[in-house]
């Protein structure tokens, strides 16, 4: 991982992701056909907005309070192969993406979080790490009640 001379280099980076993590969502709500797949990407795209804006708040001097509830992680994305994104994709390819997308999130942020040198900040993306974690869930529920159970 990159060595941060700075909180605000770390914050910039942090903000950067969730900008990608909504471009993310949107590319993906803009391959599928369904229109309820594509309102379902588009709202997680805007949370990823939500978590830029808190970012973008921390690094304006606001304080933030983090929550300390933990999600589970049902592991059910662990084991799957992400197909490649397309027109043609299908709502099973789609959370398989979705839920490596918010693991790779949650990786990232206790990562920033074990290397970033401020307590307060530490907390931070430990706690924004949770939120990638819950988004990962709410798929892998989303995955376990609509793909898992017609098999």
């Amino acid at each position: 991982m990159k060595q941060w001379t700075s909180v605000d280099e770390i914050l910039d980076f942090a903000i950067g992701n969730e900008q990608e993590a909504n471009d993310f969502y949107m590319d993906l709500a803009s391959r599928v056909e369904r229109p309820w797949m594509r309102e379902i990407f588009k709202n997680f795209a805007k949370e990823e907005l939500g978590h830029k804006k808190k970012l973008q708040d921390i690094k304006g001097g606001k304080k933030w309070g983090a929550s300390q509830s933990k999600a589970i992680d049902l592991k059910i994305g662990d084991y799957l192969v992400a197909p490649e994104p397309g027109p043609q994709m299908d709502y099973q390819g789609a959370l398989i993406l979705a839920m490596k997308k918010e693991k790779n999130a949650f990786k990232l942020y206790t990562n920033l979080a074990a290397t970033c040198g401020d307590d307060n900040l530490e907390q931070i993306f430990l706690a924004l790490a949770q939120e990638e974690a819950k988004h990962k869930l709410r798929f892998e529920i989303e995955y376990d009640d609509f793909i898992m159970t017609e098999n």
